[in-house]
């Protein structure tokens, strides 16, 4: 059985969307998705239930990363050889390529976590494979699928926009780092996981189309003070004090630069930089005594 969770934040209309983009459960395409609602006060899922599709209340807003955790756990008791296709809820189908999943996992079995091509509404490519350089800390999204004819790339993370986990290769559940609240738990979801052994992949046999940030902009200082915030805690993790120290200093520049021109921008950042230094370095923001 293919397995789909999608993370509700108020996105009922959206979450509607991409349930009438799938056709009803048949004996050659079985699902079920797994909504996390993580606005609990919003009643408007329960106009969405029906036997494929089961809502875990999360109680409060957990954030990306931990609502997922929600449903892998719940579907690895289930079935620890499960397809789980974790699909953002602004992100739908228009093509039957979801189709060829389990074909794709029986012909390439060494594939643990396989992202897939994403495209805008308007047919341009938003996601096609992601580069890492630890050297310099550069994080890319690149195009890795248009010029070729591989029924996957490997790559060195994709987006959990559009990520299929491949539970036959694990030995337990892989998670998300409860520690991300939102952006880039998908980055270090695969850099742990290749770290491990894993092979990370991107194709174009498989795709969604993703109507870019039709949530997160509804809040747009939210959106930078929390991926202001991942990317620093990614830069700890993955690469060196170095480079953490150089990319810090560049974005407080680039903050200052535009402080009048985009004044929740510039405050998302400054709010974001001091929120990390207090919890990851605390000893710096102590008065002297």
């Amino acid at each position: 059985m293919i397995y789909f969770i999608t993370v509700n934040y108020y996105s009922t209309l959206l979450i509607a969307q991409l349930i009438n983009s799938l056709p009803a459960p048949t004996g050659d395409f079985n699902y079920k998705i797994i909504i996390i609602n993580n606005s609990p006060d919003d009643q408007t899922l329960d106009n969405l239930m029906s036997e494929n599709i089961l809502v875990i209340d999360a109680g409060c807003n957990l954030g990306f990363g931990s609502a997922c955790n929600l449903g892998l756990k719940w579907i690895y008791t289930q079935d620890t050889s499960a397809r789980v296709w974790i699909i953002n809820p602004d992100a739908y189908f228009v093509k039957t390529s979801y189709l060829n999943i389990d074909s794709f996992f029986d012909s390439h079995p060494e594939v643990s976590i396989l992202g897939t091509i994403v495209h805008t509404p308007n047919n341009q490519i938003w996601f096609g494979g992601g580069r890492f350089f630890p050297k310099t800390g550069t994080i890319r999204n690149v195009d890795l699928l248009t010029h070729s004819d591989a029924d996957y790339i490997e790559c060195d993370w994709v987006s959990g926009c559009s990520l299929i986990v491949n539970f036959r290769n694990f030995s337990e559940c892989p998670l998300f780092d409860p520690e991300y609240f939102l952006y880039y738990e998908d980055f270090d979801f695969c850099r742990r996981y290749l770290q491990e052994g894993h092979k990370v992949a991107v194709t174009k046999l498989l795709s969604v189309v993703h109507q870019p940030s039709s949530i997160t902009n509804r809040h747009i200082r939210k959106k930078i003070l929390h991926s202001t915030y991942s990317y620093l805690m990614t830069l700890e993790r993955h690469t060196n004090t170095y480079v953490l120290i150089f990319r810090l200093i560049r974005l407080l520049g680039f903050a200052v630069m535009f402080i009048f021109i985009k004044p929740d921008i510039t405050f998302g950042k400054i709010q974001a930089v001091y929120l990390y230094c207090r919890d990851r370095y605390p000893n710096l923001l102590k008065p002297i005594e």
